[in-house]
């Protein structure tokens, strides 16, 4: 009879007893791999898996999300050394997800890093991301923990749960202090505004007035770079906050 290891008994390693092992596979693999690729910095990219290009039919953030990253891909690659560049950062997916690696892509595709979860539907990978590049968590706070990890700034265009879920513990965090100041663009000014009020949470003694100037809501690519940028080296530039 041939005897199996505890490490290569898969039965085991699927089971409930060893959940802590497959939460610090999650863990140790995607540092081991980002340490190997000398990749530290990102921007990520939050929104919905369901958006479609519509060109033609109204305004079209898919098409918005691939020129924001393509030109945040461009300015990188032409201000910093390979191992300060900022990588673009998604759950390398669909829709907006898809439409920021097809972006950075045109510029160089090895720039795409995705965050993958396992779904029983809509999420699956893109095209545009290496397959070195790709990773897929079972664990939603794993992956979460890896999102915050390489974050330098994030950029959020329109989305459902998911999204929301992104946005408020991304707030939450950089408010209690425990995720590093950064850069926070919300895109799409007649969306954010329309949904939700964060002048009245302000008002009602919810959030301190401080905690307005935790983002931006931006309209346009220029607008949003013209914030994105200056920021993001003021906070990891030598010397920065």
């Amino acid at each position: 009879m041939e005897l199996v290891k505890a490490y290569k008994n898969e039965e085991f390693l699927m089971s409930e007893e060893a959940r802590a092992v497959r939460i610090l596979c999650e863990y140790m693999e995607p540092a081991r791999r980002f340490k190997a690729m000398g990749i530290r910095n990102a921007v990520i990219f939050f929104g919905s898996a369901r958006t479609r290009a519509k060109p033609g039919l109204g305004r079209d953030f898919y098409a918005e999300a691939a020129d924001f990253a393509e030109r945040l891909a461009r300015w990188t690659t032409d201000s910093h050394g390979e191992g300060e560049r900022y990588y673009v950062c998604t759950g390398g997916g669909p829709g907006i997800m898809e439409a920021a690696h097809e972006g950075a892509a045109r510029v160089d595709r090895n720039l795409n890093i995705g965050l993958g979860i396992s779904l029983p539907f809509e999420q699956h990978g893109n095209p545009h991301v290496e397959l070195s590049r790709a990773l897929e968590f079972h664990y939603f706070f794993m992956r979460k923990f890896w999102f915050l990890n390489l974050a330098r700034a994030a950029v959020i265009f329109p989305g459902g749960f998911g999204t929301m879920d992104e946005l408020f513990e991304l707030l939450t965090l950089t408010q209690t202090g425990k995720s590093a100041p950064m850069p926070i663009v919300l895109f799409g000014k007649e969306f954010w505004e329309g949904l939700f009020n964060f002048r009245m949470l302000a008002d009602r003694g919810l959030i301190s007035e401080a905690d307005l100037d935790l983002f931006r809501i931006c309209d346009t690519i220029d607008e949003a770079l013209e914030y994105l940028v200056p920021t993001l080296e003021r906070y990891h530039s030598p010397g920065g906050a």
